[in-house]
């Protein structure tokens, strides 16, 4: 199976095929300790069959998680500015407080 194949693939499709090549290199050990497996490079070429098919999945996911993402990182964008904005100035209220606290602390509560 070549990659090309997988990318023409559906979702649904992929995770069949995926649990199909599952079932195919478990079938494969189960022949293996039997003594009944004729052709070694399956394992192989069954495995990497798997990894292309979970390799498209995965990069599908991703490009999924990632449009979800921007989407919704441009939704709050205008938002997220005026938060900040307060969020800034009230830690420079808090760094001030804390560094007097310190300063208060290191010299033993002396001014």
């Amino acid at each position: 199976m070549k990659a090309a194949e997988v990318h023409k693939f559906s979702a649904d499709e992929i995770k069949v095929e995926a649990t199909r090549l599952r079932r195919r290199l478990f079938d494969l050990r189960t022949q293996s300790v039997t003594e009944k497996i004729e052709d070694t490079s399956q394992f192989r070429k069954t495995h990497k069959d798997l990894a292309r098919v979970l390799t498209e999945l995965n990069g599908r996911k991703a490009k999924v998680a990632k449009a979800a993402k921007d989407s919704a990182a441009a939704a709050v964008a205008p938002t997220a500015t005026a938060a900040t904005g307060a969020k800034a100035a009230t830690r420079g209220k808090v760094a001030t407080g804390a560094k007097v606290a310190s300063a208060a602390k290191k010299s033993g509560g002396k001014s």
